[in-house]
């Protein structure tokens, strides 16, 4: 059962410690005149408008806070936030704190700014702020260590200032910060986290696009120039696959967002980073590419046959910009040309397409499938070869799996030496000859010993007979 204590003028010199489930409320003065001094409150704190509160040692609250006191002292001492259910910080007035500790796996609201002067340690939990808003602020000189995905701010953080800074901001999944940097003069920012970002068309030259899955908003109250420090972080929010140098700091002008310059480092498949020009307005930023995004992924290209059709199926992701696919075959692996055009679905989603190619084959054949952008350029997926066994197929037998050599057995003698070409699923020739087939023994053909194993396609005839033959090299 919950106990109301209710506070006159009290002076705390030593540890004080109040067990049990409490709401502690505070009409008077409580101050600590050391940093050894400890006042643990197991509840939620009320500080009154006619309170006087001064930490100047370890303040420890497990529940709710609420504060209407006016020009609070902000002390020298650390607040510990270290509940085990939801926390609250409410009130009419800004609570201040030197440092403040955040240790609250169940996570902490505020409903009313929260002020840190020295140093913010995140131990558990998120900080939410309210939609009002409210801030967690960091005053000039301020700092904060262990923020990470599970540990920082859902919302608002403004900062107060002339030095560089970090914003511990994030969604309810992820830290994604943004800095700025060579400020000019003494300044104060608030800044969060947004998603998706908007007006995602609205493009000023040279911009082609921007990151359609996050944005900054960077609002200056008081203050002069930054450089504005943006990243991407593919493993948590998906980054479109521009060209490192492309890549641009990108502002939003209340119309159309413009580029503003840096120069990109690091991964587009992983993490990187890319700092603004100078720059002296402010509002939303967002990373953005004076260049269409690389071509799409292909997560899979199969080709075979069946009843005398080919049967082509392909898989991508992130598409952006696509435009078409063109189907190409090749009856040597090397020399291609167009079958078909197929439209692209064109959205960042997994993607599956297939074509059917019902035209008769010599043995064997060779696909690819080329993706073309809308503004020209192109990736190939890999190759895929299929083959049909034909006139020799019914005599012939080829002995599978291979090592070292090929070993052919024949029900008939051939009159004349049979040319051969070994080709790997990629089309490339590895191995070209002829070899004499004789029925009723071992016909060898010996393979290069820098071969690599896996699956090659053996085309063996004489004339108008032949046989294509699929066989593993191990």
């Amino acid at each position: 059962m919950k106990r109301k204590i209710i506070i006159g003028i009290i002076v705390v010199l030593s540890i004080t410690m109040v067990h049990g489930q409490v709401s502690v409320y505070n009409n008077g003065i409580i101050k600590s005149t050391g940093t050894t001094d400890t006042f643990y409150i197991n509840g939620a704190f009320t500080n009154t408008s006619s309170a006087a509160l001064t930490n100047n040692g370890q303040f420890y609250v497990s529940g709710d806070i609420i504060n209407d006191q006016a020009s609070m002292t902000t002390g020298i001492g650390k607040l510990l936030l270290n509940g085990s259910s939801l926390q609250t910080i409410s009130g009419s007035q800004v609570f201040k704190t030197n440092d403040l500790v955040t240790d609250n796996s169940s996570g902490i609201i505020l409903n009313n700014n929260l002020s840190i002067s020295g140093t913010h340690t995140f131990i558990n939990g998120l900080l939410t702020t309210s939609v009002t808003p409210n801030y967690l602020i960091y005053e000039a000189g301020s700092s904060y260590t262990g923020s990470s995905d599970s540990k920082h701010v859902n919302g608002w953080v403004k900062k107060i200032g002339v030095t560089n800074f970090t914003f511990p901001v994030g969604n309810s999944s992820y830290l994604r910060p943004v800095a700025l940097e060579s400020l000019s003069l003494l300044s104060e920012f608030n800044v969060k986290y947004q998603a998706p970002t908007p007006f995602q068309t609205q493009l000023a030259s040279p911009l082609k696009s921007v990151v359609a899955n996050e944005y900054w908003t960077i609002n200056r109250i008081s203050g002069g120039s930054a450089s504005v420090h943006l990243n991407w972080d593919n493993g948590k929010v998906a980054f479109p696959k521009y060209n490192l140098i492309d890549i641009r700091a990108s502002y939003f002008n209340t119309s159309l967002w413009t580029e503003r310059g840096g120069s990109a480092t690091g991964n587009i498949l992983t993490t990187g980073d890319v700092t603004s020009n100078s720059v002296s307005s402010f509002g939303d930023f967002v990373i953005g590419s004076i260049g269409y995004p690389l071509p799409l992924s292909f997560l899979s290209f199969t080709a075979q046959r069946k009843d005398n059709i080919s049967q082509l199926k392909w898989i991508t992701a992130d598409e952006m910009n696509t435009d078409h696919f063109e189907v190409e075959r090749s009856e040597d692996g090397n020399n291609f040309s167009s079958l078909a055009r197929v439209p692209a679905l064109n959205n960042s989603n997994t993607n599956e397409y297939d074509y059917n190619d019902a035209i008769q084959i010599n043995g064997i054949a060779f696909y690819r499938i080329n993706c073309v952008d809308i503004d020209g350029k192109s990736k190939l997926s890999k190759i895929a070869a299929v083959y049909d066994r034909s006139y020799l197929a019914n005599d012939l037998r080829v002995l599978n799996p291979v090592q070292g050599s090929i070993i052919i057995r024949s029900k008939l003698d051939l009159k004349q030496p049979a040319a051969y070409t070994l080709v790997n699923n990629s089309g490339i020739l590895v191995s070209k000859g002829v070899v004499k087939i004789q029925a009723g023994s071992d016909n060898v053909i010996n393979l290069p010993l820098s071969l690599q194993k896996g699956i090659y396609f053996l085309r063996l005839g004489t004339g108008d007979r032949e046989v294509v033959q699929k066989i593993l090299i191990n």
